[in-house]
């Protein structure tokens, strides 16, 4: 099977501008998929922005919205799958929630964030309930997180044990806590055998600054491809090939002892 090229966007895009935040993706996404890539992951809340205070209530959308039909559109239109992070409005409720459409613009896949970080988001937003949200992109069994979720192992554990080779996690990571990009990140990926497409917003914006450093962790522990502080585009390959001898050879997995960890839940 061949390896799935991933393209990271590291951008804010454009704060409380939904119109010029799906004129930057269509250009990422133009450039992603002239680079071979079949895959372009946007940061969390990048249709809207994030530090917009109500703004984001305001601009929130159903998952079908225009929003996300536009989204469907360019990625027909470029041949290749966009997850991207979007405000979801469901009923009188609002999800920070994550889409991932394929390449023929059809629906692979919503998540919405389970674990909500910090006061803004806690006013802003219901938590999700469901865990593990999975679809099927080129032979590769993706699945979906949300920034914070990523820093709780159990969140990760239950995407290997449930089958995910790669899991993506649009997120909004600012600084002090570089370190979960430097170095949370790839650990998880090691301990649960599995690849992570780390993918954040970069820059000022509102009381945040948020610190980029985007990266593909693959399941051995190694970084395939990293972003620095400011906007760019970034490509890892997702190789099957490493991934079925990295699991083979890493003994995590088989050998736990499920009846012991009980008393966590």
């Amino acid at each position: 099977m061949p390896a799935l090229r991933t393209a990271l966007l590291q951008s804010s895009g454009h704060p409380g501008h939904v119109a010029r935040n799906l004129k930057a993706l269509d250009e990422a996404a133009g450039r992603a998929a002239a680079a071979g890539a079949g895959l372009l992951i946007a940061p969390e809340l990048f249709l809207t922005g994030y530090a917009i205070s109500d703004g984001v209530r305001r601009l929130a959308e159903p998952a079908d919205g225009p929003g996300g039909r536009a989204v469907a559109g360019l990625a027909a239109a470029h041949g290749l799958a966009v997850l991207y992070g979007y405000p979801e409005r469901a009923g009188d409720a609002v999800f920070n929630s994550a889409r991932l459409v394929g390449p023929d613009g059809a629906e692979l896949a919503n998540y919405r964030k389970t674990h909500l970080f910090g006061d803004f988001e806690r006013a802003s937003f219901t938590p999700g309930d469901t865990p593990v949200v999975q679809a099927e992109l080129g032979g590769v069994r993706v699945g979906i997180m949300i920034c914070y979720d990523v820093e709780f192992p159990e969140n990760v554990r239950a995407h290997a044990l449930a089958g995910t080779d790669l899991l993506l996690v649009p997120t909004a990571q600012m600084h002090p806590f570089q370190f979960v990009a430097e170095a949370l990140v790839p650990v998880r990926a090691f301990e649960s055998q599995l690849y992570i497409a780390y993918v954040n917003r970069t820059g000022p914006e509102g009381d945040f600054d948020f610190i980029g450093l985007s990266c593909l962790a693959g399941p051995d522990g190694t970084v395939k491809a990293r972003a620095g502080r400011g906007e760019e585009l970034a490509f890892g390959d997702v190789d099957p090939e490493l991934l079925a001898a990295s699991r083979t050879t890493n003994p995590y997995l088989g050998d736990r002892r499920p009846e012991l960890y009980t008393p966590l839940t």
